[in-house]
């Protein structure tokens, strides 16, 4: 899997198509989050859009590899395998980018009363919600479930905005827990979102990579 990994990880940073969903989240943060703000509703904020840049970064792993290219690495490796290393790969790339979002907002926002360590140990699980569910969203949004590239890229935005907005999504607890922190100054750790977003994360790339064996 560690050959994988490293494969796909090369492909990525030389295919640059990193670079749009990257750049955008950093005028998403540069842009919404304004000098001065409580760090709570800054994170909640930074974290939030990190969930269409999971699913964003999700699809370009998993579709950046020529036909040829990924007929070979599948005879190689076993197409799951390929296809988790992929999601894998996308998904561990927006955790940094997400970690250091938040270590930044940290240091730089307004504490309003909650200790740094506090509201980063906040900000770095909710963070790790979001990206969780944004890769399970673009999981379920391309090939082999979705292999059309116009609808793949539909359902991939309405499903992270859903992800966001539907009450019960590990997200928008997520987010909730931040925002409404940010208004009383007790920042909950969002547990229960942080419990359910891994079994989702997983239950998706299962499902994705039996169809993947199955149908490809």
């Amino acid at each position: 899997m560690s050959a994988l990994l490293r494969y796909q990880a090369a492909l990525l940073l030389r295919s640059q198509r990193w670079l749009a969903p990257f750049l955008l989240y950093a005028a998403f943060v540069g842009v919404g989050v304004q000098a001065g703000e409580p760090v709570l509703g800054a994170l909640g904020y930074a974290v939030a859009g990190l969930v269409p840049v999971a699913a964003w970064a999700v699809r370009i792993c998993l579709d950046q590899e020529p036909p040829a290219a990924r007929t070979v690495v599948a005879a190689a490796s076993g197409r799951a395998r390929a296809h988790l290393a992929a999601v894998l790969t996308a998904t561990g790339a927006v955790l940094l980018v997400g970690a250091v979002a938040v270590l930044a907002l940290t240091v730089i926002a307004d504490p309003r009363g909650v200790r740094p360590p506090v509201a980063a140990a906040s900000g770095l699980l909710a963070m790790g919600v979001c990206v969780l569910t944004g890769a399970a969203v673009g999981t379920l949004t391309t090939r082999p479930l979705v292999p059309s590239r116009g609808w793949s890229l539909t359902t991939l935005l309405l499903g992270s905005l859903l992800a966001l907005v539907t009450p019960g999504s590990p997200a928008a607890g997520a987010v909730s827990a931040l925002v409404n922190a940010a208004r009383t100054t007790e920042p909950p750790f969002p547990w229960l979102a942080a419990a359910t977003a891994p079994a989702l994360a997983a239950a998706a790339v299962a499902l994705a990579c039996r169809a993947t064996a199955w149908r490809e």
